[in-house]
């Protein structure tokens, strides 16, 4: 829309805009310019060459601009236009949403102008629709992001969960490099290397005299043979022969070989029977068992354990060092580790378990050290023996017995020297078990007897022992 010429009478002078200057100033600056009184009505519209989306406003002349105005911005423009009447200079521009028809809607930006010395103001405007439409865009756009994102990590979590839980040896190979993208625990297992050691490795460092070309050249050929294509492979270590069934796809424009590993010939895998028969027995055995790692660190650990210490959920000893629940702490701990490891197994070792409010309770030990896995791990039974105890405390209390030995030396010796030796005996022999079990580690066999280095060294040299083995 246009006019010819703008005609703004006071008193003193007449300013007269022709149709040439407003376009000129409508085509730089702005997509839509208005004209308004001081009393807020629409004296003129100007809309920009080629603006057509604005459509027909020639009912907005004469009429207040207030009634095709939001709510919301009615107070905005009432505002700014009562400054711009005080003479003030209106610097920030204000943007206003513009209604008509009710369901139609534009928001525009204004700049507030003045006309010589007139109080009529000059509203010069840019539709911030395409502005509008692009922040649509770019939020839309930000939630199918988002949503993508979603569903990615979804499917990620569904494939760790799956690849974690199956029972199949499974490896995924790029074709590109040879190399080990992803693998489950059961194929490291199989293959005897950690997932740690063979995740970003050649997967050709996993058998035995092949190179790491020749390997992905043949899973490719084995995967689109006719029948089922199946590989049979030595592995690193030569101790078995491995078939591997590969299988080709493409992702994210690199092709994968997923290679499902089983052992060949007449080798069976874990036998499930047993398997699931060992896993009842931790869980629902009478006796309390839990495995540790080389140091000592719990990793699992029975019911029946966390009865006799008082625990409430495997969180609660998950982590820590078995030996925070030992009576004497790392020296214990040390003991059945180190024997464990030098024979294989510990029999039988006789201590208190002490839970984490101080209770105290008698167990004997017993402690294997198994290398077959990828990491060593100590395995230990713990049986309650306060009541054995007890029972054996009840029969000492009998003279028929365990006295009968001592009964013999009457009337061989005086009382003084018959308690004398036979305390010397059983003094003895305790200091010599202290000494063997901690292998000749003085300050360990103190801390055991109760006794400080000084009187442990007293009594060594007392006995004879002082020489035995040698001192740590």
């Amino acid at each position: 829309m246009s006019v010819e010429r703008f005609v703004l009478g006071t008193s003193e002078t007449d300013v007269k805009i022709t149709s040439e200057f407003l376009g000129e100033i409508v085509a730089a600056a702005a997509d839509i310019a208005l004209l308004i009184s001081p009393e807020g009505n629409i004296l003129s519209i100007t809309i920009q060459d080629g603006a057509d989306s604005f459509g027909n406003l020639d009912h907005w002349l004469k009429r207040p601009l207030t009634d095709f105005l939001t709510d919301e911005s009615v107070a905005k423009f009432e505002d700014a236009h009562s400054a711009f009447l005080s003479g003030d200079t209106i610097r920030k521009h204000i943007e206003l949403n513009h209604r008509d028809n009710a369901s139609w809607e534009f928001p525009v930006r204004y700049a507030f102008l003045r006309l010589g010395t007139t109080n009529t103001a000059l509203l010069l405007g840019r539709d911030l629709r395409p502005i509008a439409e692009t922040q649509q865009q770019l939020v839309q756009a930000q939630i199918a992001l988002e949503k993508g994102y979603e569903a990615r990590r979804e499917f990620d979590a569904r494939y760790r969960v799956m690849l974690n839980s199956t029972r199949d040896a499974i490896v995924f190979v790029s074709v590109r490099d040879g190399r080990v993208k992803d693998m489950n625990e059961p194929a490291a297992a199989l293959l005897g290397m950690s997932r740690e050691q063979l995740t970003g490795a050649p997967f050709v460092n996993a058998f035995k005299d092949r190179s790491s070309g020749e390997l992905v050249e043949s899973l490719l050929n084995a995967s689109i043979a006719d029948d089922e294509g199946a590989m049979v492979l030595p592995s690193q270590t030569g101790r078995r022969q491995l078939r591997i069934v590969p299988t080709v796809f493409r992702a994210a424009g690199e092709r994968i070989i997923l290679c499902r590993i089983e052992p060949e010939g007449g080798e069976q895998g874990p036998d499930d029977t047993l398997t699931t028969s060992l896993a009842a027995l931790f869980r629902d055995g009478s006796d309390a068992m839990l495995f540790t790692d080389a140091k000592g660190v719990i990793t699992s650990a029975n019911d029946a354990f966390l009865e006799l210490i008082d625990a409430a959920h495997l969180s609660d000893v998950k982590g820590r060092s078995f030996g925070d629940f030992l009576h004497r702490g790392q020296i214990d701990l040390g003991m059945l580790l180190e024997n464990s490891r030098r024979t294989g197994q510990m029999r039988i070792y006789s201590t208190k378990l002490v839970n984490d409010y101080g209770s105290k309770l008698s167990a004997e030990i017993s402690a294997s050290y198994l290398t077959g896995g990828t990491h060593p791990v100590a395995a230990f039974v713990i049986r309650d023996s306060s009541r054995v105890e007890a029972v054996r405390q009840t029969a000492a209390a009998s003279p028929e017995d365990s006295s009968r030995n001592v009964m013999e030396l009457v009337g061989s010796a005086t009382l003084k020297e018959i308690v004398s030796e036979t305390t010397d005996v059983v003094e003895k022999m305790c200091i010599e078990t202290a000494v063997n079990l901690t292998r000749n580690n003085r300050v360990a066999a103190a801390e055991m007897l109760g006794l400080s280095r000084q009187s442990l060294y007293v009594k060594l040299r007392k006995y004879g022992l002082l020489n035995k083995g040698h001192d740590r």
